[in-house]
């Protein structure tokens, strides 16, 4: 599938706040840590856990949330299918769309009981 400037762009103006509680709903289902799903977060934007909750409570959008992370360097390790997109394919003028995907992939990892090793590329 090919993301689009509209596709983008809503996902770029999402509320952070609104997505996280299903992001830790699902991993809380699949037995996992607030601790491990904040681990994941951390290694790939940048925000311990006081940031985030911040973050959430100044209900910043995706964009802004992207645009004050530090990504890993080794996010571009982060390859696979999520939601039907190909995170390798999804072109670098969608940068916010892709963050957002290789975020969701390591939720989903996590969520799958990958071990954390893998799932943070080191």
């Amino acid at each position: 599938m090919k993301v689009t400037p509209e596709k983008n762009e809503k996902v770029a103006n999402m509320i952070f706040g609104s997505i996280y509680p299903l992001y830790w709903n699902r991993l809380e289902k699949n037995g996992r840590t607030k601790e491990e799903f904040h681990q994941v977060l951390e290694w790939f934007t940048g925000f311990d856990e006081a940031k985030l909750h911040s973050l959430i409570d100044e209900k910043v959008t995706f964009r802004t949330f992207f645009e004050q992370a530090k990504i890993n360097p080794n996010a571009h390790l982060i390859k696979g299918v999520v939601c039907g997109y190909r995170i390798e394919e999804i072109e670098d003028e969608f940068e916010i769309y892709k963050q957002c995907r290789q975020m969701e992939k390591l939720i989903d990892e996590l969520a799958k009981g990958r071990k954390m090793e893998k799932i943070l590329r080191s």
